[in-house]
């Protein structure tokens, strides 16, 4: 036997090749690059800065003259550029819809990455391990796609028709229909950094995992919305106070009166509101953020406009001593509970 050759035995125990980058987005996207930014232009229609905007506005890096772009990427310019076209919107307009898109769709993917990575070790500890996690991990993506990109659009039109009838709730005459009256709430983790400190990653992620899932299901539970999650916090919204009320003391009661999760802190504050690209600006977010500073641990304490919207033959409220509260001066904060 030549000293080339290997037992059949010892080349079928070779692990597989590990897939390059280039192979990984090959397979996932399933058709090669073949045009550079400026071509993309050329074929759409669009200016060269105007198809790099849209590109950045996705999340992604400026690619300069490299072919870096597929038939797809130039289908979906073409396909916005239609509707500015049309008249539907204008191209700044298309800007931001495609930047909304970009941040929500780069956060979904990592999450859901990092949800089959869990899979994905499973499967190669186990009797169909193929010696490689971004093959199984592509084999997992390969045969979820499809399913995956169906419960993507579903959900898209239910969460789409929701936000219509809040719109229109608000009354067809109102000035700015983005600027609305809501109780905003903001929950956190009492001493997260020391926490951080104590517990191990898989502890602390597994932790921020539990604690995220059970307030997203009380807000929902209330009809409220999760405006965003911050790891340690959580920030929610309700344009009902009362409901607002009772999302507060559930997730005090599912998160901080459980013994194997930290302790809870939560802040309301009520008002005026703006609502742009999913997120909420204001004094009632600034403010809802600063009571936790000076909440006590599984309590609730909300500012005189949000115990004002309490009906006082349901609620009991009472006047906290005064204190500074960064960017408001000094504030009375108010301690709330139910008759």
């Amino acid at each position: 036997m030549k000293g080339s050759e290997e037992p059949a035995d010892d080349r079928d125990a070779r692990p597989y090749a590990r897939p390059s980058a280039e192979d990984l987005e090959l397979a996932i996207l399933g058709e090669d690059p073949v045009y550079s930014a400026s071509e993309v232009a050329e074929r759409t229609g669009v200016t060269l800065e105007q198809a790099s905007r849209l590109w950045r506005a996705l999340g992604f890096p400026d690619r300069g003259l490299e072919v870096a772009f597929t038939a797809s990427d130039a289908e979906a310019v073409s396909t916005l550029v239609s509707q500015v076209d049309g008249g539907l919107i204008d191209f700044d307009m298309a800007v931001t819809l495609t930047r909304a898109v970009g941040q929500t769709m780069a956060r979904l993917a990592d999450w859901e990455v990092a949800t089959l990575v869990h899979r994905v070790q499973e499967i190669e500890g186990g009797d169909e391990a193929t010696g490689s996690r971004a093959r199984a991990g592509l084999h997992l993506i390969e045969h979820m796609n499809e399913p995956f990109e169906r419960l993507l659009v579903y959900v898209w039109r239910r969460h789409l028709a929701a936000a219509v009838a809040r719109v229109e709730a608000l009354g067809a005459n109102d000035a700015d229909l983005r600027s609305v009256p809501m109780t905003v709430g903001f929950a956190d983790i009492v001493g997260f950094t020391e926490l951080t400190n104590e517990l191990t990653q898989s502890r602390i992620g597994d932790m921020v995992e539990l604690f995220e899932s059970r307030c997203a299901d009380v807000v929902a539970g209330q009809r409220g919305r999760v405006i965003k999650t911050l790891g340690d916090a959580v920030l929610f919204v309700n344009d009902d106070p009362i409901r607002a009320y009772d999302t507060a003391e559930g997730i005090i009661t599912v998160v901080g009166r459980d013994s194997r999760m930290p302790d809870v802190r939560v802040g309301l504050a009520s008002g005026s509101v703006v609502m742009r690209l999913g997120d909420v600006f204001g004094p009632p977010v600034n403010l809802a953020s600063r009571l936790t500073g000076v909440a006590r641990r599984n309590r609730v304490i909300v500012d005189q406009a949000t115990a004002d919207l309490l009906p006082p033959d349901q609620f009991e409220a009472r006047r906290l001593p005064a204190r500074p509260v960064r960017g408001f001066g000094l504030l009375e904060p108010v301690a709330v509970r139910r008759h």
